[in-house]
């Protein structure tokens, strides 16, 4: 006979008294304790929603981002980042600083 063991994780949660009476009632109606009841209604809950996850970013689906390059680039610059290899920024806080920026450039 082969046995399964399933990975658990603790969690404290807070709820409202008058949530966690309402509740209590409901396990008592059940036969169950508060604590089985609220998580059967948790794994029932989470074994319903559908999650979806999108190679791509970006909320409004900028093809930008489907660029296999494009992505590198952004994943080489945040680890860059991160690792405090980027240069400082430029501010420019005037209209004469950036026309002045851009003719140089």
């Amino acid at each position: 006979m082969a046995t399964m063991t399933l990975e658990k994780k603790r969690k404290n949660i807070d709820l409202p008294v008058d949530v966690l009476q309402r509740l209590s009632v409901l396990a008592a109606s059940q036969g169950k304790s508060l604590k089985a009841f609220i998580e059967h209604l948790l794994v029932v809950k989470a074994n319903s929603i559908s999650v979806e996850v999108l190679e791509n970013p970006s909320p409004s689906g900028d093809s930008f981002f489907e660029d296999v390059e494009n992505m590198a680039e952004i994943s080489a610059r945040v680890k860059a980042h991160k690792a405090g290899k980027t240069k400082s920024a430029i501010k420019l806080k005037s209209a004469e600083e950036i026309k002045s920026f851009i003719d140089n450039l």
